[in-house]
């Protein structure tokens, strides 16, 4: 609730630029969501990758080994309804409204040919800064005729925080673990290879890792997961 006691709704705002997305706002956004009425609960999730090590001698099972802390996950719960009980707007149908949701959320436009980075907010706070994972659609009521009026839409938004900022705040470089690096202009291979791991050489073993059909021609803004050293040399 702000301040003046005016309700304010959840907004999902789009940007096809994941650095607009880091400090714009509803005027900057290439596109906008609200929601008919504020979600009751949001979920998060935090998950840690470990492998498993040999076993130790005297002990009754592996180690876990830790490798990194996968980006933080949450989940939100959008409500659709068109019998015009919550606003006094009664529709025939919430297709129109669903049709809106996907367009902003899972499909993409412009020359970035991949879907969109999300910021959600809620009055002056902004809750979550990712990326759109999965979207599922449960219709809950129905006219005689089958045509839906009322929908819940569940939304999975993982964190896309910049590899170079998670990095700092873990404070890890160790080859021993996972690393993600967005490659640049000008970046080859056995380069990235030679800072991740001290070695050039391993870039055969990265290629495959990461299913590239050729190794040469890396594209700039992607991503190449490296994976720990002791993977990396298999």
């Amino acid at each position: 609730m702000a301040e003046s006691g005016k309700l304010e709704k959840m907004l999902i705002l789009a940007f096809s630029d994941s650095r607009k997305a880091e400090s714009g706002g509803l005027a900057e956004a290439d596109d906008s969501f609200e929601a008919l009425i504020n979600p009751e609960s949001y979920t998060q999730e935090y998950k840690l990758k470990f492998s498993e090590s040999g076993q130790g001698q005297g002990t009754s099972g592996k180690q876990l080994k830790y490798e990194y802390t996968q980006p933080e996950e949450m989940t939100f719960e959008f409500l659709f309804d068109n019998t015009g009980i919550i606003d006094g707007k009664p529709r025939d149908s919430v297709a129109d409204d669903l049709k809106l949701f996907k367009q902003v959320l899972i499909e993409y436009k412009g020359d970035s040919h991949e879907p969109r980075h999300f910021k959600l907010v809620w009055g002056q706070n902004s809750i979550f800064k990712g990326r759109v994972t999965e979207v599922s659609i449960t219709y809950k009521m129905f006219k005689s005729d089958g045509t839906p009026i009322r929908a819940l839409a569940k939304a999975k938004f993982r964190s896309s925080i910049e590899e170079q900022k998670r990095a700092a705040r873990e404070n890890k470089s160790s080859p021993d673990l996972t690393h993600v690096r967005r490659v640049k202009r000008g970046d080859t291979l056995p380069q990235l290879c030679y800072r991740i791991y001290g070695d050039p050489r391993y870039y055969i073993q990265v290629a495959e890792f990461n299913a590239l059909e050729n190794f040469r021609v890396l594209r700039p803004g992607s991503d190449l997961t490296f994976p720990p050293l002791e993977k990396a040399t298999r």
